[in-house]
């Protein structure tokens, strides 16, 4: 169990590296707070719902591993608890 919460904290800092490799590449395009792709990393990357106070790239990378994990620790144990016996 501890394996898989360590991938999915893994996949949060793989999506929060994306993200960020994408607005570098798109930073000179103004990004509406309404468009899909925001809805998307308001999904993806939680932390990005704080996007009006000024947060570095590490706290987001961290907190959204932390995120992952978080979450990774409780689908793991409903999994564990809920599925089936072996």
């Amino acid at each position: 169990m501890k394996f898989r919460v360590a991938l999915w904290a893994g996949a949060g800092f793989l999506v929060a590296s994306w993200w960020a490799l994408y607005f570098l590449a798109t930073q000179p395009q103004v990004i509406a707070s309404s468009s899909p792709i925001m809805t998307l990393v308001d999904i993806t990357c939680p932390i990005a719902l704080l996007r009006s106070y000024p947060i570095s790239l590490y706290l987001v990378l961290l907190a959204n591993t932390a995120t992952y994990a978080l979450i990774g620790l409780m689908v793991e144990s409903l999994w564990h608890r809920l599925g089936p016996a072996h």
